[in-house]
């Protein structure tokens, strides 16, 4: 069974990121000064007193807002209620109960049994805190807290785990962690909803819209994932906002935690220079990687070539050779069932293990087909290897004397791995040491 869902609602600027910030231990969630910067729902995976659950965090309600991004942050809010099993209602010591509290209030009030009424942002504990304005909302007895200064934490930490149904241990198989990156606009949520079948992550034609890096649990089959929807990465000379400087942050912190990497690309337009740029933080992170080619709907009928097209991106994309090429349309869901196959086979080869003798047997014939050529007389040797690492995988090789690593050597060598091995999808490390016999 999943970990426990608690979420965290309330209208905008109460403090719910900061409480989720304090919760989890981390700066996950970006946190300014004015309302409206969380509109996805976060999800992290969290612990207290050995009791594993996960936090959602959600963006502000404002019940009175018609524009397009407002209703789906409401709707985004709503779902997190409805499947959560305990809910913090956040609401401002500072302000005092206001007419929008009193709207979300009735919203939640059939879900009464399971949720907790949190007042934020009380600072001096001295004295009894006053709470009796905050009865009338007829959801239990208000929760003072100060998220910003840790203040009563602990306490409403004890109360979400005495009141958490069926909890699991903190140590549980870990998930496969998919980064989903890429340029602003390039389909990415959609994606993301495509596979989820439901409108998880906000959607819009606004580039920029997704600001946080979004955790999504999603099982299927017997395999728990995690797709980190991460903020559309942009050129830094057009950076401006400090959220959008948090946002590129948050998406290179995104590839350094995800086991796999799926670098989402507008087939419409083509590789970029950017594109380039993100494929190479994957790599240069050692993470596994996928190319997707989305919106194949708005090309598919100018291309004469299928293959072509793609060894034009193979060709663009030559210093990640090793990562697969999908083309789909998360619009029609054209080829999107195929997502899951591709990270299902990566993952794999991601954290393949080889067998000592079957690797120096390999490495062998390889040296005996192909000799490195001598430097200023002297020839590198080789004497043995293993396996030292995976995810992804490692191998040090003891040579007579490393410097004479040529890299066009090194590339032959791992070539040969990869044409008996495989390790489709995934870099592979070689690291050289000394031995003389």
């Amino acid at each position: 069974m999943g970990k426990p869902l608690v979420a965290i609602v309330g209208r905008p600027n109460v403090g719910k990121s900061t409480l989720f910030n304090r919760i989890v231990g981390s700066r996950t969630a970006v946190v300014e000064a004015h309302p409206g910067v969380t509109r996805d729902r976060l999800q992290q995976d969290t612990e207290w007193n050995n009791t594993a659950f996960s936090l959602i965090d959600t963006g502000g309600i404002d019940v009175e807002a018609d524009d397009n991004i407002a209703q789906q942050v409401r709707e985004q809010a709503y779902r997190a209620v409805e499947t959560a099993d305990l809910v913090l209602f956040v609401v401002d010591a500072n302000t005092g109960l206001l007419p929008p509290d009193l709207d979300i209030a009735q919203i939640l009030r059939p879900y009464r049994e399971k949720i907790i009424l949190v007042v934020n942002k009380v600072d001096d504990f001295t004295e009894p805190p006053p709470m009796a304005e905050f009865f009338p909302l007829g959801l239990g007895e208000p929760f003072p807290i100060s998220a910003a200064g840790g203040l009563n934490i602990g306490d409403l930490l004890d109360e979400i785990v005495s009141r958490l149904p069926g909890t699991t241990s903190a140590e549980e198989t870990e998930a496969v962690r998919i980064a989903v990156v890429g340029r602003p606009n390039v389909g990415k949520s959609s994606l993301i909803n495509r596979i989820l079948g439901e409108e998880r992550v906000i959607v819009s034609n606004i580039p920029g819209t997704t600001r946080d890096a979004v955790d999504t649990i999603f099982h299927r089959g017997n395999i728990d994932y995690v797709f980190i929807d991460t903020a559309g990465i942009r050129r830094r000379s057009r950076i401006t906002e400090s959220i959008e400087k948090y946002s590129i942050l948050r998406s290179q912190k995104a590839i350094e935690r995800a086991d796999i990497v799926l670098v989402i690309i507008d087939a419409a337009e083509g590789i970029t220079q950017q594109d380039k740029r993100i494929a190479g933080m994957a790599e240069k992170e050692g993470k596994a990687t996928i190319i997707v080619l989305n919106k194949w709907d708005l090309v598919s009928d100018k291309i004469r070539n299928v293959n072509s097209y793609l060894d034009g991106i193979r060709s663009e994309l030559a210093f990640i050779n090793y990562a697969p090429i999908l083309h789909i349309s998360a619009l029609t869901g054209y080829r999107v069932e195929k997502v899951f196959d591709m990270i299902n086979s990566v993952i794999k080869e991601y954290q393949k293990q080889i067998a000592t003798s079957t690797l120096n047997k390999i490495l062998r014939d390889a040296f005996l087909a192909a000799p490195p050529p001598a430097h200023q007389g002297k020839r590198l040797k080789f004497l043995y290897a293993t396996q030292v690492g995976i995810k992804p995988p490692q191998f040090l090789l003891f040579v007579n004397n490393p410097a004479l690593i040529a890299k066009g050597y090194r590339r032959y060598l791992e070539n040969q791995l990869r044409r008996y091995f495989g390790f489709e999808g995934t870099p592979v490390r070689m690291f050289f040491r000394r031995r003389d016999k």
